[in-house]
């Protein structure tokens, strides 16, 4: 957590301006008639800094540029998701746009392929935000 930047603004006055992400690795060894047979898993435990608009936090100075890395990597992330459910494109190999993110590139594994995803989410009940909730 030593790398993680908080800052105030006008919505949030301890407003995380980063994602956070712990992987964790396990290795199982179990010996059968006399192998050893490895197996190798991770675990990822991601905690997404929200979107905001500039115009109603009213971010200035580095925190303008925080915040447009921040919903882009939201987005990418949000593109990534929507490809991968898109069942028109199932068995087409369609291009998954991973590389265009950081986020997403660290999390590849874990959003395709066999793996098991689940996602909660924190969201405001507000009438203003609808759209975005």
């Amino acid at each position: 957590m030593r790398n993680r930047k908080t800052g105030s603004h006008e919505l949030n006055k301890d407003s995380s301006r980063s994602h956070s992400i712990l992987m964790i690795y396990f290795i199982s060894e179990i010996t059968e008639a006399g192998h050893a047979i490895k197996r190798y898993g991770k675990t990822y435990f991601v905690d997404l800094a929200g979107s905001e608009r500039l115009k109603e936090s009213k971010s200035t100075g580095g925190m303008v540029k925080e915040t447009g890395n921040i919903n882009k990597s939201l987005f990418i992330l949000g593109k990534v998701i929507s490809e991968l459910g898109d069942k028109r494109k199932r068995g087409l190999n369609p291009h998954i746009p991973y590389r265009d993110s950081k986020l997403t590139m660290v999390l590849m594994d874990s959003l395709g392929g066999s793996s098991k995803a689940i996602m909660i989410a924190c969201v405001s009940p507000a009438n203003a935000y609808a759209d975005e909730t």
